[in-house]
């Protein structure tokens, strides 16, 4: 079978699903035409990237939320002004994104959380068979359960979810552990995609927190955090634009450009596990067994962040305070089901691969999404 994948470029979560499933792929037999991500002019594609990928790769104007300088966290409200005024330019992404699935000859587009491909398959109604990939599916699953948040920004994140599968015959819902799937709404469960790199990292026990941060203003809190305990050493990640090389703040304490070997060597031999609660982090943490602090950045990390605590993953807090990260690590026990869970990548595969089901016709869809749309045309007017 022939696959294109189109891949929103936020963070590195999306990427490294793509380059793993990418590689299962090939090894099955199966050819991945191409691969477009999305791009914004706030973030660059990372490097490990481009050089791993096999698929010629293609980039297309995309929407991404924004950090505010004031707290760090993602503004649902600023990010909705920036995006809007870019509209012209993702029109003009949403004809590139039908132009290459008509031209590519794919069997099946893989759709990793791209808006543009919800609204692609709106619009432009392609015949080719798409399927979802993400965590963020889960949150459409009728047995999950939310934390306490915002109610109307979980019914934006819960819409924004829906239009990114429209025309999809079904979303894969990557999951920290086994759940019944929702076939009433096309959701099937399905283990993380974790690359080989991640199966194979040696793992220790250092004396160091490791840590990512989406966002590379929360570097301000680690570093407050490092004044007052300057003997535990730490080494975060950060996505900060044209920073290419290793800044040492000190002899303790050091912010790393997005290296995805350096990353998972750190990852295995740290005391323990510090991040904005992107799932695929979260994930590799838990396969090599670390306590984490979750720091979410935005309402869907903090979907995140709560599924894996009651998994039992780590511990949630509001800033990079990493006192309680220690005092938990010295209690914590790692989960052996998580291990033989995300080691059935083949449940991911068959699911991929299957035959497609019969579709929901877009006279049906496209009114259920109006219907969608209109019921919160007003939500960014109260943000």
């Amino acid at each position: 079978m022939k696959f294109l994948f189109i891949v929103q470029g936020e963070g590195r979560g999306h990427l490294t699903q793509a380059l793993t499933l990418e590689e299962h792929l090939r090894q099955k037999g199966h050819e991945v035409v191409e691969v477009l991500v999305g791009k914004s002019r706030t973030r660059d594609l990372p490097q490990f990237f481009r050089r791993k990928l096999q698929a010629p790769l293609y980039r297309f104007e995309s929407p991404n939320f924004l950090p505010t300088p004031a707290n760090q966290r993602n503004n649902l409200a600023y990010s909705a002004l920036y995006n809007l005024a870019r509209v012209p330019s993702f029109i003009q992404s949403i004809a590139f994104i039908n132009r290459h699935i008509k031209a590519s000859g794919a069997d099946v587009v893989v759709n990793f959380y791209e808006l543009l491909t919800g609204m692609t398959y709106l619009f432009c109604r392609p015949e080719t068979t798409q399927v979802c990939i993400g965590h963020q599916y889960l949150f459409l699953h009728k047995d999950f359960r939310f934390p306490e948040v915002n109610r109307l920004h979980l019914a934006l994140l819960k819409t924004f979810t829906r239009i990114t599968a429209i025309g999809a015959n079904r979303m894969l819902a990557l999951s920290f552990k086994r759940m019944p799937d929702d076939s009433r709404h096309r959701i099937f469960v399905v283990p993380p995609l974790l690359r080989k790199e991640v199966l194979r990292q040696p793992v220790s026990q250092g004396d160091y927190i490791h840590g990512y941060m989406v966002n590379s203003g929360f570097s301000t809190q680690v570093m407050d955090w490092h004044k007052a305990r300057p003997d535990v050493p730490l080494r975060f990640f950060w996505d900060r634009r044209n920073e290419k090389q290793v800044k040492h703040v000190d002899g303790t304490l050091s912010f790393h450009p997005l290296d995805d070997r350096a990353f998972l060597e750190q990852m295995g031999g740290c005391r323990a596990y510090a991040s904005t609660a992107g799932f695929e982090s979260v994930c590799e943490a838990m396969y090599m067994g670390k306590p984490i602090l979750m720091v979410p950045a935005h309402i869907e990390q903090e979907c995140n962040a709560y599924d894996a605590m009651c998994a039992g993953a780590g511990i949630v807090a509001q800033d990079f305070t990493l006192d309680r990260l220690l005092e938990f690590s010295a209690t914590f026990q790692p989960d052996m089901k998580f291990i033989f869970w995300a080691n059935s990548t083949e449940l991911l595969l068959e699911q991929l691969v299957k035959q497609p089901e019969p579709e929901m016709p877009h006279r049906m869809l496209v009114p259920k999404v109006q219907q969608l749309l209109k019921r919160y045309k007003l939500a960014f007017s109260k943000l």
